[in-house]
């Protein structure tokens, strides 16, 4: 226990002087303790507005030309990252690989506790390895204190591979200094449970993952207005959604808007794109794809 590092003056450790009486509170008071507190998260996120938005950027330009997203974490953090991850194939169709989230202590650790298993950096070093990391890729850390070794790890190895690099942390740079490409800092401060980062430290890294990601996918083509047109037609939930953009885009009835969207192969892009030029299936994915999947532009040519 020698090596045991003092982190009792990080941010996201100390000790709110706002929630003392937390167990005295009422569960009213307890409630609006916590929405008082949560509304910091938002402010967070707002603070680190410039920083994500260059992670934005960044990340799209390194996918246009084949890159990969990751996010690399532990604990809530990992958790955090991997779900981000998953919900990407299904809202805008992307493949599994193109975003994927790496946790310490893999799958396992995402319903169980295994804290322990972020102390190794060797193991973050292993992980961007095994994936074969290179230049054209984007690596995220996410740490909510920071000093996770197997986020750190993981951002060093990264980096030696020439990856592009994001680190995302919820205490100030001048107590846990990275060298990353974009340094994000959410400082959400003290969280009302003493070091419970699932907190605010949480609240706050959902809405920054929210936002990358999203942002990412819009700047892909994923996007035509606020509009998911690459949603993946696998339910009857989604079917819904995408007959329902067809006749929100289109004007057409139900009926004629189903038959749209078999003839498009159940792709609600090219469905549209299809309706708004009279190109045939083929034709339109093959203008699809000479505007990089952009429905905006590739209609705009047509006109």
């Amino acid at each position: 226990m020698t090596d045991l590092q003092e982190r009792g003056h990080l941010l996201t450790e100390q000790v709110n002087p706002d929630s003392l009486n937390l167990d005295q509170l009422s569960s009213v008071e307890f409630i609006e303790l916590f929405n008082r507190e949560d509304a910091k998260a938002v402010a967070a996120v707002v603070a680190a507005k410039e920083n994500l938005a260059k992670a934005i950027d960044l990340s799209a330009q390194s996918l246009k030309k084949g890159g990969r997203l990751f996010y690399v974490g532990a604990g809530t953090s990992g958790r955090l990252g991997v779900l981000d991850a998953a919900e990407c194939p299904p809202t805008f169709c992307t493949p599994p690989e193109l975003v994927q989230g790496i946790i310490a202590g893999g799958a396992g650790a995402l319903v169980r506790s295994s804290e322990d298993l972020e102390d190794c950096a060797e193991d973050g070093e292993v992980a961007i390895a095994q994936r074969e990391i290179t230049q054209l890729d984007v690596v995220v850390g996410i740490t909510a204190g920071g000093t996770t070794p197997f986020v750190q790890g993981a951002i060093k190895a990264a980096k030696s591979r020439g990856a592009t690099t994001v680190f995302i942390a919820c205490v100030p740079s001048e107590q846990v200094s990275v060298e990353t490409d974009v340094d994000i800092r959410l400082l959400t401060g003290p969280e009302i449970l003493a070091g419970s980062t699932r907190l605010k430290a949480g609240t706050a890294t959902k809405l920054a993952l929210n936002i990358l990601s999203t942002g990412v996918m819009v700047k892909l083509g994923k996007v035509y207005g606020n509009r998911m047109v690459d949603v993946a037609v696998t339910n009857q939930k989604l079917q819904d959604r995408a007959l329902r953009i067809l006749q929100d885009l289109t004007s057409l009835s139900r009926e004629a808007a189903s038959t749209l969207l078999e003839r498009s192969g159940k792709w609600v892009k090219l469905a549209i794109l299809m309706h708004e030029t009279g190109l045939d299936k083929k034709q339109a994915s093959k203008l699809l794809t000479q505007y990089q999947g952009n429905l905006r532009k590739a209609i705009e040519a047509k006109k």
